[in-house]
């Protein structure tokens, strides 16, 4: 069973910066691609970035050249980290894992979906102005 624990979170205005951390346990890490997706009040989810165990990433389109997802091996551990913070980046973030059977883009994509055993608590990101 993947257990997946989120910090990290927090309040920031706009333009600011943010790291968020996710320490996993209980997988395999080259089974799954590794992410986070996002979710505001009223809105769907969204998948904001992927990374997997050989380094490979993508991005939400809404985030590419402002967000940057890392990994520690040795933790088992994966941090987003946020630049250039806009107001509709306030979300509460999950970090998740989904099978690797499928590529980076697919996978953002069922981020959308994925049942809640392959995500964590999340953590609240709040920017303000």
């Amino acid at each position: 069973e993947v257990h997946l624990a989120e910090s990290g979170g927090g309040s920031a205005q706009a333009g600011g910066s943010l790291t968020l951390s996710c320490v996993v346990s209980g997988y395999n890490s080259g089974s799954y691609w590794m992410g986070w997706f996002r979710q505001a009040p009223e809105k769907g989810r969204e998948g904001v970035a992927v990374v997997d165990n050989d380094g490979a990433t993508a991005y939400a389109d809404s985030v590419k050249g402002r967000f940057a997802i890392s990994q520690d091996k040795l933790k088992n551990s994966y941090d987003l980290h946020m630049n250039a913070l806009k107001l509709e980046d306030s979300a509460m973030y999950y970090c998740v894992a989904v099978p690797i059977t499928m590529t980076a883009v697919q996978a953002l994509a069922v981020m959308k979906r994925i049942s809640q055993e392959y995500w964590g608590q999340g953590t609240q990101v709040t920017v303000s102005s």
